[in-house]
C-alpha cells in the first residue's frame, strides 16, 4: 500500500521516471476527481438549463463585448453591470453561440466548474490529522461531500455563473499558499498572489479573498525578515496578476469614462456618467453587529434573502462555529487544570499549522465578506474551505473514541443532505430539448439593417445583441440604472440617436406569451420613458422576436400598481415559473419616433418632485443613497403625475404622487410605505424616522411638534 504522504500530497520532490508515474496513477485522487465531475454533470443534467435573471440581463452580453467593441454603439446595454470586467463570460459566450446543443455546453462547463470539489480534496488533504490511510481519505472525502453539498454551488453547476470558474482560481491560490506552510518557498507564494490577483481582476468581489489570504503567510515556519519578504513577493505577484488580466478592459474603461474600474470606485475617479459615491448593496449586509455575530446561524435556516435571494440553508458555519468555541473551552480547561501539554507529534505539525492558518484566514475572510456584500454567490471559495475545517475540527476535537466522530460527521453531512431536498430552493427547470442555449428568431430585416434599439425594463433583455445586425447599438434607458436625458449621459443617448435615425427601436417584453405576429402591446410604462428624451414608440407596427425555450417569464419591466391608500406604486411583476414544458416568449420591437407635443405643467410637476425626494435624501442618507438619483417620471395617475427614483444601494424606490411621498422595498417584496404629505417636504426640511430593523426598512416623517 502505498503512503498516506505519498498518495495524498504532492508537495514532496520525487524523480520523475516510471515509478513515480505509477504511484501518481494509483493514487485515489483520479478516482475521486472522475467522482466529483460524473456528481457535478448529473447536477447539471437534473437542473435544466439555465435561463435565469442574470444569464438573461448580462451574462450573454458580457461575453459577448468582451471579444467584440461596444463601446462606439451600445450604451449601459446590460445596465450597470455592463461594465464590469466581461472575460470570466467570453467561454459560456463562445459555447452558448457555437451550434453545439445546451445540454453539451452546460456539460462542458459542469465538468471545468467540478474542479472546485477537486481542490477542496487536495486543501483537505493538507490539514487532516494523521491517521491510518483509510480513515484519513475517508475523512477528505466527506470534506469534499460537505463542500459541494452547498445550495449556491449546485444552483450554479452548469450554469452561465462565473462564480465558480474564478473561486477556483481562488482556491488555487490559498492551496499553494497553504502548501508553502509545509515546505518553504518563494514559487508557491509568487504563483499563489498571481492567481488571487487574475481572481480578483475577472471578478472584484474575489478581492477580499485575496487579502485575506495574507494571513496564510503569517503561519508560514520561516523567520520575520522572511516573513516581510514573503509578504512583499506577494503583494506584487498579486498586482501583477492584476493589472495583467485588467488592463485592456480598464484601459477601454478611462478612455471612455475617466474610471478604470467603472463603474465601481466613481467616489474616487468622479466619472459624470455614474453616481458620485460609494457603491455598496446593503441586500445581505448585517443591519446590526448582534445580527453579524447571529449571522453563521442564520445561513443554517431555510429563508429567503439571507445570503442569497433563493432558500439557501447550509450548517457549515454554525458546525464551525460551535466546533471552535469546544475547541477554545477544552484549551482553557486544560489551562486552568494545569495539566501537562501532551507532545504533539512531529507528522501533525505540518497539518496542524495549516488548520490554523486556514482557520484564521477565513475569519478575517468572514468579516471582510459580511462588511463588503454578505451575498453567498461571493464566498463560494470560502464555504468550501469551511467544509475541510469542519471535518477537521471535528475529527480532532473526537478522535477519540473514533466512532461518536465517525457518527457526528454522518449527523453533519446527513442533516446537510437534508436541509438540501427539503429547505433549500433551485433555479427553475427549463428541459434540454435537444436545441442550442438560445433559440432567438427575429424578422430577417433586424438582422440586415442596423439600428438603435432602446430597450426598456429592469430586465435588460441584452442578450440579443449579438443577434442583431453587426452595426446595431443598444441602449438600456430605464432599468437598474435610469438614464437621464440631460447630462454626459444624455448627451450619449443623443448622439445615438442622431446617428442611427430614423432606425430607431424600443424593446419590451410581452407581459404574457402569444404567438401573434403582430401584437397588441401596453407602451403606456415605455412611453412615460421615453418622454425625458423626447420620443415615442407606435404599437401599430410592432414586430416580434421570439425566444424558445426561454421557460420563465423574467419581464421585469417597471410597472403601476396601487397601493393601500390608491396611490401609484413603481414595482416589479412576479415571475411566471416554468413546469417543465418548452416555452416561447417574446420581445415586441416597436418602431421609435420624435415626440414634439407639449406636457402642460410637466416642467413644473418635475421641479417640485425634484425639491421633495432631494430633501427626502438629505433627511435620510443612510436609506435613500447614493443621494440624486435619476428622477424617472411614470406618467399620470388620477390626475397627478408620478416621479421617482430608485436607489441602487439599498434597493429602494421612492416617489411622489397623489400628494405624498411614498417608498417600497421591491427586492424583499415589502409594502407600500406612505412617509409623508408632499407639501410637509415644499415648506421646509423634514426630520424623518428611518432606518432598517430585522432586514426591513422604515421611514416616515415626524409630527411637527418633534421636528
Amino acid at each position: 500500500m502505498v503512503s498516506g504522504e505519498d498518495t495524498l500530497s504532492l508537495s514532496r520532490a520525487r524523480p520523475f521516471g516510471p515509478a513515480w508515474i505509477g504511484r501518481l496513477l494509483a493514487s485515489p485522487r483520479w478516482t475521486v476527481y472522475a467522482a466529483c465531475t460524473g456528481l457535478a454533470l448529473l447536477t447539471s443534467y437534473f437542473l435544466g438549463k439555465d435561463m435565469g435573471w442574470d444569464t438573461l440581463d448580462y451574462h450573454l452580453y458580457a461575453g459577448f463585448s468582451a471579444l467584440h467593441d461596444r463601446f462606439g454603439q451600445d450604451y449601459f446595454a446590460a445596465g450597470s453591470q455592463s461594465y464590469f470586467n466581461p472575460y470570466a463570460y467570453a467561454p459560456f459566450y463562445l459555447l452558448a453561440m457555437s451550434g453545439l446543443p445546451a445540454l453539451a455546453v452546460a456539460s462542458m462547463l459542469a465538468v471545468v466548474q467540478s474542479g472546485i470539489l477537486w481542490l477542496t480534496y487536495e486543501i483537505a488533504a493538507e490539514v487532516m490529522p494523521a491517521e491510518r490511510e483509510p480513515v484519513r481519505l475517508a475523512l477528505m472525502l466527506c470534506a469534499v461531500a460537505l463542500a459541494f453539498a452547498n445550495p449556491i454551488l449546485i444552483n450554479e453547476l452548469g450554469s452561465s455563473y462565473a462564480d465558480i470558474t474564478t473561486a477556483e482560481i481562488v482556491l488555487g491560490g490559498w492551496l499553494l499558499l497553504v502548501r508553502a506552510l509545509r515546505r518553504p518557498g518563494i514559487a508557491p507564494i509568487l504563483w499563489g498572489g498571481a492567481l488571487l490577483g487574475i481572481a480578483s481582476a475577472l471578478k472584484l468581489t474575489n478581492s477580499v479573498h485575496a487579502l485575506s489570504a495574507a494571513v496564510v503567510l503569517l503561519f508560514v515556519p520561516v523567520g520575520w525578515r522572511t516573513k516581510l519578504r514573503h509578504a512583499a513577493a506577494f503583494g506584487m505577484a498579486l498586482g501583477a496578476g492584476f493589472v495583467l488580466v485588467s488592463a485592456p478592459w480598464s484601459l477601454q474603461l478611462e478612455r471612455h469614462f475617466g474610471n478604470p474600474l467603472f463603474p465601481l470606485l466613481n467616489d474616487v475617479f468622479r466619472s459624470p456618467q455614474y453616481p458620485i459615491a460609494k457603491m455598496l448593496d446593503y441586500r445581505f449586509v448585517p443591519d446590526s453587529l448582534a445580527e453579524a455575530l447571529w449571522r453563521p446561524f442564520a445561513i443554517g435556516v431555510p429563508r429567503f434573502d439571507v445570503d442569497n435571494e433563493l432558500q439557501s440553508p447550509d450548517l457549515r458555519y454554525a458546525v464551525l462555529l460551535v466546533a471552535v468555541i469546544l475547541l477554545l473551552l477544552r484549551h482553557g480547561w486544560r489551562r486552568l487544570r494545569r495539566s501537562r501539554v501532551e507532545k504533539v507529534p512531529s507528522d501533525s505539525v505540518p497539518s496542524t499549522r495549516a488548520l490554523a492558518a486556514l482557520g484564521s484566514g477565513l475569519l478575517v475572510d468572514w468579516i471582510l465578506w459580511l462588511t463588503a456584500s454578505g451575498n453567498g454567490r461571493y464566498f463560494i471559495a470560502m464555504a468550501c474551505i469551511a467544509a475541510v475545517l469542519v471535518v477537521a475540527m471535528v475529527a480532532r476535537l473526537f478522535a477519540a473514541p473514533a466512532k461518536l466522530r465517525n457518527y457526528l460527521l454522518a449527523a453533519i453531512l446527513g442533516a446537510q443532505l437534508l436541509q438540501l431536498c427539503f429547505g433549500a430552493d433551485y433555479r427553475n427547470y427549463i428541459p434540454w430539448a435537444g436545441g442550442r442555449w438560445f433559440d432567438v428568431k427575429m424578422p430577417a430585416e433586424m438582422a440586415r439593417q442596423p439600428g438603435l434599439y432602446l430597450s426598456y425594463g429592469m430586465q435588460t433583455n441584452s442578450f440579443i445583441v449579438p443577434f442583431l445586425a453587426r452595426r446595431s447599438g443598444f441602449v438600456n434607458i430605464a432599468g437598474d440604472y435610469p438614464l437621464a436625458s440631460a447630462g454626459a449621459n444624455g448627451a450619449a443617448v443623443e448622439s445615438l440617436i442622431r446617428r442611427y435615425a430614423p432606425h430607431l427601436w424600443l424593446v419590451v417584453p410581452e407581459s404574457w406569451p402569444r404567438g401573434d405576429p403582430h401584437p397588441v402591446v401596453g407602451l403606456g410604462p415605455a412611453n412615460d420613458a421615453l418622454v425625458a428624451f423626447r420620443m415615442r414608440a407606435h404599437a401599430g407596427d410592432c414586430s416580434t422576436i421570439a425566444v424558445v425555450n426561454e421557460g420563465s417569464l423574467d419581464a421585469g419591466f417597471i410597472t403601476l400598481a396601487s397601493s393601500p391608500t390608491g396611490q401609484a406604486a413603481p414595482s416589479t411583476p412576479t415571475p411566471a415559473t416554468s413546469s417543465g414544458a418548452v416555452i416561447t416568449h417574446y420581445l415586441a420591437v416597436c418602431p421609435l419616433a420624435p415626440d414634439s407635443r407639449d406636457r402642460p405643467g410637466l416642467i413644473a410637476s418635475e421641479r417640485r418632485a425634484n425639491l421633495v425626494l432631494d430633501r427626502l435624501e438629505d433627511a435620510c442618507p443612510a436609506l435613500f443613497q447614493p443621494a440624486r438619483a435619476v428622477t424617472q417620471y411614470y406618467g399620470e395617475i388620477h390626475g397627478s403625475h408620478v416621479w421617482a427614483r430608485r436607489y441602487l444601494n439599498t434597493n429602494l424606490t421612492a416617489w411622489v404622487s397623489g400628494g405624498w411621498v411614498h417608498f417600497i422595498d421591491p427586492v424583499r417584496a415589502g409594502p407600500v410605505a406612505d412617509i409623508g404629505p408632499e407639501k410637509a417636504f415644499e415648506k421646509t426640511p423634514v426630520r424623518i424616522s428611518c432606518g432598517r430593523r430585522h432586514e426591513r426598512y422604515y421611514a416616515s416623517a415626524l409630527p411637527a411638534s418633534r421636528r
